[in-house]
């Protein structure tokens, strides 16, 4: 107890990155340890496929998320997608993206968590990356099929794919509308990272006194009266 006191005293960022780490499975412990996080002042940065590594990493005085967290993305798809950046240093479109990881590891639906997530953002809008996400695919593993043939030994060039940007260009279609947007980070990191759908009636929420479920949890068993209590949600599914 006195070391991990004094770890988290000294170390914060790093001991937090550790803690999320290590719970990495359990998406209520994540959650429980995010809102510590900012509690403490830290902020836990949304997934990047150009910074994050597999776990919970500290960056500068805040700790960036891990790709090993995000829904559906496994060991074997995180190495080849660290593997290409160390390559290629950045990746600047999805389409190089596509052809530069190794897509028998990062199939459709690994791109699509890692789109959902907001691990792509710094490439485009998520409505964008998405519209796109079939034509870059089938791009590259063109590109992955002809190399690994030696179609491009005899010339060293890739004209045909990289004949200018417009085969790359994304197509201008408004973003995805926050309910969409925060319902898909949900389904893939397991809670809400870029807002919160309750945000916008804080005021209100204090003006009721409604208790967090972590405070409701955390609360000792009542003497036998019954007690009121006060919170907020979201249905979220009707059976």
């Amino acid at each position: 107890a006195y070391h991990t006191a004094y770890l988290k005293t000294h170390y914060p960022v790093e001991f937090m990155a550790a803690l999320l780490t290590s719970v990495t499975g359990s998406t209520d412990d994540v959650v429980k340890y995010i809102n510590e996080c900012r509690e403490m002042g830290i902020a836990v940065e949304a997934p990047d496929i150009n910074v994050s590594d597999a776990n919970f990493t500290p960056h500068e005085s805040n700790i960036r998320f891990g790709l090993a967290a995000v829904k559906n993305v496994g060991g074997n798809a995180i190495e080849s997608i660290v593997a290409a950046r160390k390559k290629l240093g950045r990746f600047k479109t999805i389409f190089e993206f596509c052809e530069n990881v190794d897509l028998r590891l990062l199939n459709k639906r690994v791109i699509e968590s890692l789109i959902k997530s907001g691990a792509m953002g710094s490439m485009g809008r998520r409505a964008q990356l998405m519209t796109v996400l079939d034509k870059a695919m089938e791009q590259a593993q063109k590109v992955q099929r002809d190399a690994e043939s030696g179609q491009h030994g005899l010339f060293g060039v890739f004209q045909e794919e990289h004949a200018g940007d417009d085969n790359h260009k994304l197509p201008n279609v408004p973003d995805w509308e926050e309910h969409t947007r925060l319902s898909a980070e949900k389904e893939i990191l397991g809670f809400f990272i870029s807002g919160h759908p309750l945000e916008k009636y804080k005021d209100k929420l204090q003006d009721l006194q409604a208790l967090s479920i972590e405070e409701i949890a955390g609360m000792t068993k009542s003497t036998g009266k019954d007690e009121t209590l006060v919170t907020a949600g979201i249905i979220s599914n009707v059976r």
